[in-house]
C-alpha cells in the first residue's frame, strides 16, 4: 500500500489522506491507526521500491488488519478488499503487466487477479514457457505460474522452467480448484468430447468415468482453451473454472466435479527482483548432491543443525541418462534471517549444486 504514491500521483489529495490518518488516529479507530503508524516510516513507500516489488509493509499491514478484525466481516475479504486497494495503488504509478497460462477465464488468471488484484494489464500466454519468456523478456512485469496441486502432485513443466530462468520467485497463491462441465447449451445432449487440461482431467477423472465413461476426453493446453474451443463447436464440453463459462458464453452442465473437494493449486509469481523481509517468509531451492550413499542425508543435515523448517520436498530428473536428479526445496524464513543464511552457507560447501529460486511473504 502507497499513500505516498497516491499523494504525489493526486497533489493535494494525498495532503487530504495525512489528515483523514491524523483525525482518525485521534479518534482511536484502530484500521486507520495501523496504517498512519505504517506510513510513519520515511522511504517504506511504493514509490521507494523498483516498480513490482512487494513491499514489506504490504504483507505487514493486511496481517495486522486480520488480527484486529473483530468481525464479522471474514479476514479473507479483508485481504481481498486491501489487495485491491494496493492494486489501484500501483495503478496511480505505472500499470503492472501480468503475464498467465490464458486465454481469459483460467484458474491461472483467477490466482493473478486475487494475488495482485484487477488494476493491472494482463497478458494471457498460450503456454507456461511463454509466460517466462514474456516476463525475462520484459513484455511483462510479473507472471503467475501453478506448481503443485494437491491432487495430482508437481507441475512438472514450470519445475523445469524455475531450474533454467534467471526469474525469482515473488510470492505464492494458493486457490481452491472447482472443475465445472460447461457447454453451450448446459446439457450433454450431442457432446462428442470433453476437453480440458491434463491436469484437470486427471483430477476429474473418477466422476467422468462414473458419469460419461463413454465420452472421448481430449486434452487441451489450458482449461480456458478448452472453453473457447466449446463456445465454437456445441459438441464440445469443456472442464473450467466458474469464471470461464460467463467469459465464452457457456453453461454450466455439473459443477465441482473434481473428485477431491479440498482440490487447491498452489500459484507462484515471478519476476526479477526480490521482496524484503516480511517476517513470515518462504525461501525456494533447488538442490543436486552426488549419486552415492547418504548424499541426500547430508544435503538436509544444514537444515535440521540450523533449525530451518522444510515445508516441501520435490525431485526432478536431472535429464543427464544417469539417474541423477535436482531437489526442490521448501523452507520457512527468508534468506537474510540469520539460520536461514547459515543453512545455505553449509549447503553451498557441500552440494553440488545450489539455485536459490527466490525468498517471499507466506500465504
Amino acid at each position: 500500500m502507497a499513500w505516498k504514491s497516491m499523494s504525489g500521483a493526486a497533489g493535494a489529495g494525498g495532503g487530504h489522506v495525512h489528515e483523514q490518518a491524523e483525525r482518525a488516529a485521534a479518534a482511536d479507530d484502530p484500521a486507520i491507526t495501523e496504517i498512519q503508524d505504517w506510513n510513519r516510516y520515511s522511504g517504506d513507500g511504493v514509490d521507494a521500491h523498483p516498480y513490482g516489488m512487494p513491499s514489506k509493509y504490504e504483507a505487514d499491514v493486511i496481517r495486522r488488519l486480520q488480527q484486529t478484525n473483530p468481525g464479522p466481516f471474514p479476514n479473507a475479504g479483508v485481504a481481498a478488499v486491501w489487495t485491491e486497494i494496493i492494486s489501484a495503488c500501483r495503478g496511480l504509478e505505472r500499470g503492472m503487466t501480468v503475464a498467465f497460462l490464458g486465454p481469459q477465464g483460467s484458474f491461472s488468471e483467477q490466482a493473478a487477479m486475487e494475488h495482485f488484484g484487477h488494476a493491472v494489464q494482463q497478458l494471457p500466454c498460450a503456454s507456461f514457457d511463454e509466460v517466462f519468456r514474456a516476463v525475462e523478456a520484459g513484455q511483462a512485469d510479473v507472471g503467475m505460474v501453478p506448481v503443485e496441486n494437491s491432487t495430482e502432485g508437481a507441475v512438472n513443466r514450470s519445475l523445469d522452467l524455475l531450474l533454467n530462468t534467471p526469474l525469482k520467485i515473488l510470492g505464492e497463491r494458493s486457490l481452491v480448484i472447482r472443475h465445472c462441465l460447461m457447454s453451450q447449451s448446459g446439457s450433454m445432449d450431442g457432446i462428442k468430447t470433453i476437453s480440458a487440461h491434463p491436469q484437470a482431467l486427471a483430477q476429474c477423472q473418477g466422476w467422468l468415468t462414473r458419469h460419461y465413461p463413454g465420452v472421448p476426453r481430449v486434452a487441451a493446453s489450458s482449461n480456458s482453451e478448452a472453453a473457447r474451443a466449446a463456445a465454437s463447436d456445441p459438441s464440445i464440453a469443456a472442464i473450467a473454472g466458474e469464471v470461464a463459462a460467463p467469459a465464452w458464453n457457456l453453461k454450466i452442465a455439473a459443477a465441482g466435479i473434481q473428485d477431491d473437494p479440498q482440490n487447491r493449486t498452489r500459484f507462484l509469481a515471478i519476476g526479477n527482483i526480490e521482496p524484503l523481509v516480511s517476517g513470515r517468509d518462504k525461501t525456494s531451492l533447488i538442490l543436486a548432491v552426488p549419486n552415492r550413499a547418504g548424499a541426500v542425508y547430508e544435503m538436509l543435515a544444514p537444515l535440521a543443525a540450523n533449525g530451518v523448517s522444510m515445508t516441501r520436498f520435490e525431485s526432478r530428473p536431472a535429464r543427464t541418462g544417469q539417474w541423477e536428479y535436482y531437489f526442490y526445496v521448501d523452507v520457512l524464513g527468508h534468506r537474510n534471517d540469520p539460520n536461514v543464511e547459515r543453512a545455505l552457507a553449509a549447503l553451498q560447501a557441500q552440494v553440488a549444486y545450489l539455485k536459490v529460486l527466490g525468498s517471499y511473504p507466506a500465504s
